[in-house]
């Protein structure tokens, strides 16, 4: 996005949007609202500068308003090869705080999983958002689940303005400094010395796993007590030749179609390869939600959309490349990690992720990992809400980790607990649904398993 409209002097550099919780129209996508454009000089900015803030109303699949008020920060950021960017965050402060003197910040990050600025949290999330498929919209009930422990929230774009989804290292940046972002705007009366948890799911677990491995030097400053990574995806290489041809081949697809935005040699693959159908085909996935990628693509193999067989051009040197760049455990996390994942997973191979714990462990980090052996991809996420906010609440708590760093766990449909974090997480929804106000009443409380 280009640089747009807001004059700055020495240190200033916040521009104040209007106030827009009454606002009843549809807000205008990303790509054409002002308010994504960051002022002229902003790449002088620190990493995690607020340029502009606004308040926004949040509903529940666009359409059902919230009875609290969210504000969304453009910050400047950093992409892949260190040139400076603007983002968004969008934050939710909590009324009825926990008893902890500093208020926890939790950044989650939501599964994008596609190209398009209408998948972005800072726009689906919001009343009269039209984002059929956005999966975001769904994750909104997680999102408030972690406002109900009285910890404030973060849910950046962490795909960036140009939704580059499975990019490597990047993601990790745009996490950390909306964590920055949050941290330093005064109005939001956080604490820079704060504790932060990290928590997401699929590609937002693939984000918060990018956080937790740069962060030791990206942000060193940040005090981030655990990160929770839910099938973060540890090798998108492995995946797309996993899901190609599948019932999810729609989310293989557009990682492709996003990071021949960013990968030179990976576009001149394709403008080589593929056909004009292919061409058309990759363009078209750059406007689709999730959802429906995931229905125009059900069961198509990429292989009938190049000149020549698939295989021959994934063992080719320029993507090799780009599947080795963007895999996971370049590094280990500093702060200690939760992986969930399931065994018998659809989308997420669970050897994949086996890999991954045990590099993290290898090189030094501090890995718990549930390994479920009955859930789902889909069915985990809700499922593990209670422990994943148990964990993070321990780490905020600064109790011990348990001696058992990589294991498999009693599967979670099995523990009673789950079933009473489920209720507490189905009372949240219906509020959530009915548009009613969700009080302070932590679901970590419920699971002691």
């Amino acid at each position: 996005m280009k640089s747009a409209g807001l004059a700055t002097t020495g240190a200033e550099w916040i521009g104040r949007a209007p106030h827009e919780d009454g606002q009843r129209g549809r807000p205008v996508l990303p790509d054409d609202d002002p308010f994504y454009y960051p002022p002229a000089g902003f790449e002088h900015a620190a990493p995690g500068t607020v340029l502009r803030s606004r308040d926004v109303e949040l509903a529940f699949m666009g359409l059902i308003p919230q009875k609290f008020t969210a504000t969304q920060l453009l910050y400047r950021s950093t992409d892949r090869n260190g040139v400076p960017e603007a983002t968004v965050t969008t934050v939710l402060a909590p009324t009825e705080r926990g008893p902890e003197k500093v208020c926890p910040v939790v950044s989650y990050q939501c599964a994008i999983d596609a190209v398009a600025s209408r998948c972005f949290p800072s726009y689906a999330l919001r009343r009269g958002a039209f984002a059929v498929g956005a999966l975001p919209q769904f994750e909104l009930l997680l999102i408030t689940a972690a406002l109900a422990e009285g910890w404030a929230v973060s849910v950046p774009d962490h795909e960036g303005s140009h939704g580059i989804w499975g990019a490597p290292y990047e993601p990790g940046y745009r996490v950390l400094d909306g964590v920055r972002a949050a941290l330093g705007y005064e109005h939001l009366s956080l604490s820079p010395s704060a504790q932060i948890g990290l928590w997401g799911y699929s590609g937002g677990g693939l984000a918060s796993a990018w956080a937790a491995e740069v962060a030791a030097d990206y942000a060193p400053e940040l005090d981030i007590a655990g990160a929770v990574l839910g099938s973060p995806v540890g090798d998108l290489g492995h995946t797309f030749r996993r899901l190609n041809g599948s019932l999810f081949s729609g989310l293989p697809s557009m990682v492709v179609a996003a990071l021949s935005e960013v990968y030179p040699e990976l576009d001149r693959v394709i403008q080589r390869h593929a056909t004009e159908e292919g061409r058309a085909l990759l363009q078209a996935l750059k406007k689709m939600t999730t959802v429906g990628a995931v229905i125009r693509m059900a069961y198509k193999d990429l292989d009938s959309y190049v000149d020549c067989p698939l295989d021959e051009i994934l063992d080719g040197p320029e993507v090799q490349f780009v599947f080795d760049d963007i895999k996971l455990g370049k590094q280990a996390p500093t702060p200690p990690v939760l992986i969930v994942q399931a065994v018998h997973d659809s989308i997420v191979s669970v050897d994949d992720i086996d890999e991954l714990a045990e590099n993290y462990r290898v090189a030094g980090a501090a890995v718990t990992y549930h390994r479920d052996m009955f859930s789902e991809h889909v069915l985990l996420h809700p499922m593990s809400a209670p422990m994943a906010l148990r964990w993070l609440r321990d780490r905020f708590a600064g109790l011990p980790l348990s001696e058992r760093k990589v294991r498999t766990t009693w599967p979670t449909l099995l523990n009673p607990s789950t079933y009473k974090g489920m209720v507490r997480l189905g009372m949240i929804a219906i509020k959530v649904i009915t548009g009613r106000k969700v009080e302070r009443r932590p679901l970590s409380d419920v699971d002691v398993g």
